[in-house]
């Protein structure tokens, strides 16, 4: 029997949890037509067989046909959905894991012009900033209807045997009540405290009389809306002991703040650089106050801070559902004494802004997360071992040296500089970005692990490559940027990486040219307005960082609105001439034959980056494949037998931006897909 904290058992109703971690719900954006289809439950039933006590399905289930998911939700108004959960239900239960489903009516947190285009419905007419729809204020017939539809779900969903609900309250329809910023209603569902939260109890009586007293159901809620004129803690306070004693809920789940606004949902949800678990002390007082079972989960990623929480007694189960996206079999290592091998959450978020901009949810360096059906969590062992070389150390050599690695292949990584990381390392030169730096180390101490042979400092050219004697080579020397762009003046230019990797200092007056829309530009422009300097961030594009996305860019715009730094959209970078001592850059238009000019004594160009690839096309005439891939079998996961030169004497192949300018999980995800089948 263990001591440890987070593997005992907790009896919650007549539910026994076999340990206290959970995964909150969450909508990956994995369905297909609304439904929680063969993708959807491959990734619960991953995390399921690994152990977790508790998964939690479907952040935002809609209730109804007029709250139209704004992302890809599960939609619970529908029949058909009962046997899609139930199949979900009993394999998740044949690993000992209980499910729950989170159900909700969005409010005004979506839009009208979704779906069947029907008015969006809130308490008020208020427009939340972050979906922008004008709701209709809620009528009588309305409220009475929505009830119905709250209680029309939870019955499907006993149906299909679940172990319970949990219904969604912050920044949705049951807090667009809750808030007085956003109830305009007269009594009896407006007005005070009481008459606010009546359509949540109203809701829930009528759930109660569906599902009866048994079945478990508990409410995902603010317990201070951290927003003048919104609910304060005293107010959370009051709302949970309403909840506790109405006899009709059996677990809190609480949450700090409030969503309407990318910001808001940042510091409710931290990303990268942010506080660990800076929430966890107000659920803790939720429940000293209640003693009634208390979930929570806000940037709680790693094990340490989960078992304080437990420990500790601020809680009773603790939610860690980004860091089991990142690795999934957290409690099966936490089994097996093997903390120090869990794969940890970088908090990028890659992730979450993936679905606020209609994608699906993917680990920024786990891609097997999501795509359980075609790629492995854990890589099976090769049925015949082969001497794998590899050309640079950043996220995609690593990660070929590591799944290479754990398929049995003896593997040799050359790495032209002291350290490992490659691009990975300036984005790191951001103190806020630090963590980025645990995807290269993790998978060094694994590849380590593992016997990878590594070369530091070795500019590997063909002759270097082939005095290993490969049977396989892959490139993955990654890109160096690119910022020709210019019709005149490219010599008078540095680009982002010049910036953060301290080979040209700041200037004092600097424009920002930014082509590319990733996180390098933004970077440079905090390290250069932190000397007090102006910089002015320049894109053609119709809004700036387009690449990094809604709550990633929170941290950076609060940093950069601090400084003197002024955002220019639609304008491009024609050309620059020397002035003096100054640079004068003539700048245009896609939209018309405009021109104007900008007096600075800095240049910077952020234009992504040109591959890498010498030694690739160096190797190619001694390769069997001469570099070719076969793009079917690459995406299917099989072995490559591209072979169109007979006399070769190794399989080539080139991986992440050594190919192209992309993105770190588009390099990780090449490697994992290519390797995994050598």
């Amino acid at each position: 029997m263990s001591h440890d904290p987070l593997l005992q058992p907790y009896q919650l109703k007549h539910l026994r949890l076999k340990n206290r971690l959970m995964i909150t719900s969450h909508e990956p954006a994995y369905p297909e037509d609304g439904m929680p289809k063969e993708r959807y439950r491959a990734y619960h039933v991953e995390r399921a067989r690994a152990g977790v006590a508790l998964t939690m399905t479907a952040g935002s289930a809609s209730v109804a046909r007029d709250s139209p998911p704004v992302f890809n939700n599960i939609l619970a108004w529908k029949d058909e959905v009962v046997g899609w959960m139930r199949q979900l239900t009993e394999e998740c239960h044949e690993h000992g894991c209980a499910v729950m489903i989170q159900l909700t009516h969005l409010g005004r947190r979506t839009r009208w012009d979704k779906a069947d285009w029907l008015p969006v419905v809130s308490a008020s007419h208020e427009r939340e900033a972050a979906h922008r729809a004008f709701p209709k204020r809620a009528e009588d017939w309305d409220i009475a209807r929505i009830i119905e539809d709250y209680a029309d779900a939870a019955e499907r969903m006993k149906e299909a045997g679940v172990d319970g609900i949990e219904l969604q309250a912050y920044g949705h329809l049951m807090d667009q009540f809750w808030s007085p910023l956003t109830n305009e209603l007269d009594a009896p569902y407006g007005g005070d405290l009481d008459n606010r939260l009546r359509f949540t109890f109203d809701t829930l009586k009528s759930i109660r009389q569906r599902v009866g007293p048994d079945f478990i159901v508990g409410i995902r809620y603010t317990g201070d809306e951290d927003l003048p004129g919104g609910l304060t803690k005293e107010d959370g306070l009051a709302i949970s002991r309403r909840l506790k004693d109405c006899g009709m809920v059996d677990f809190l789940n609480v949450v700090k703040g409030h969503i309407d606004t990318d910001a808001g949902l940042t510091d409710v949800i931290p990303v990268q650089g942010m506080r660990s678990a800076p929430h966890l002390d107000f659920a803790g007082e939720i429940r000293a106050t209640t003693n009634f079972p208390t979930f929570h989960a806000a940037k709680i990623q790693d094990v340490a801070t989960a078992r304080h929480a437990i420990a500790s007694g601020k809680l009773d189960i603790v939610g860690m559902t980004r860091a089991h996206m990142a690795d999934p079999h957290i409690v099966a290592k936490i089994m097996r004494g093997e903390e120090h091998r869990i794969r940890p959450c970088v908090g990028a978020n890659y992730c979450l802004d993936r679905i606020y901009q209609g994608g699906m949810a993917f680990c920024l360096h786990n891609p097997a997360t999501g795509r359980e059906l075609e790629q492995p969590h854990e890589v099976a062992k090769a049925e015949e071992k082969r001497r794998v070389v590899i050309v640079g150390a950043g996220p995609a050599g690593l990660e070929a040296a590591r799944v290479a690695a754990e398929r049995g292949h003896e593997v040799i990584v050359h790495e032209a500089a002291n350290d490992l990381g490659g691009q990975i390392r300036l984005t790191a030169q951001t103190e806020r970005r630090a963590e980025m730096m645990q995807i290269i180390q993790w998978r060094f101490e694994e590849c380590e692990r593992m016997g990878v042979t590594f070369h530091f400092n070795s500019f590997a050219d063909d002759e270097t490559v082939l005095a290993d004697k490969p049977d396989v080579v892959i490139v993955a020397t990654g890109g160096l940027p690119h910022t020709d762009v210019l019709q005149e003046g490219g010599d008078l230019v540095v680009s982002s990486w010049d910036i953060l990797s301290g080979d040209a200092r700041p200037g004092r007056n600097v424009l920002i040219y930014d082509d590319a829309g990733d996180y390098a530009a933004l970077q440079a422009a905090e390290k250069i307005a932190g000397t007090g300097a102006r910089v002015e961030i320049m894109t053609r594009d119709r809004s700036f960082a387009p690449e990094v996305m809604a709550m990633s860019l929170t941290p950076s715009m609060r940093e950069l609105q601090k400084q003197d730094v002024t955002f220019t959209v639609t304008w491009k970078l024609d050309a620059i001439r020397r002035d003096g001592n100054e640079l004068l850059a003539t700048i245009g238009s896609d939209y018309s034959g405009v021109t104007r000019e900008r007096r600075v004594d800095q240049v910077v160009v952020n234009h992504g980056t040109r591959p890498l690839d010498d030694i690739y096309f160096d190797l190619r005439p001694g390769s069997t494949n001469r570099g070719e891939v076969d793009y079917e079998a690459f995406i299917d996961g099989r072995r490559q037998k591209v072979v169109n030169n007979r006399d070769g004497a190794y399989q080539l192949f080139r991986i992440g931006d050594a190919v192209a300018a992309r993105n770190t999980h588009a390099a990780i995800f090449d490697a994992l897909r290519l390797t995994k089948a050598i």
